[in-house]
């Protein structure tokens, strides 16, 4: 049987819910939805990627091994702006996603939540 190891940040969601950040199993990373704080759509995109960032590099990964996305948000129209973040981080790595609008996320102030499935070497 392949080693799992989990990824927790501590947040009270994780225990109510039941779920970890991110689990690496074998050579295969799954990263929860993730959100994060920001002012608008862009902000939050990148605030996202980049904590997903952190927790790749906890299993001595990185962005570059990101194989999907998946994007929910909260406006479509609001697509370019989210976009913009993702391809600054993802623009030469190109991984598959789909970026879908949802009528709403867990908060209000959420606007953009986001999923990460790597492969590393």
């Amino acid at each position: 049987m392949q080693e799992i190891k989990k990824i927790a940040t501590g947040s009270p969601w994780e225990d109510i819910v039941g779920y970890s950040r991110a689990i690496k199993i074998g050579n295969t990373i799954e990263v929860s939805g993730t959100t994060a704080p920001g002012i608008n759509e862009y902000d939050q995109t990148v605030a996202i990627i980049e904590s997903v960032k952190k927790a790749l590099s906890e299993f001595n990964a990185d962005l570059s091994h990101v194989i999907r996305t998946r994007i929910y948000c909260t406006d479509i129209s609001k697509w370019e702006d989210i976009g913009k973040a993702h391809g600054q981080y993802f623009g030469a790595t190109k991984p598959v996603t789909t970026m879908v609008e949802v009528s709403k996320l867990i908060n209000q102030d959420i606007l953009v939540e986001i999923e990460f499935s790597a492969i590393v070497p």
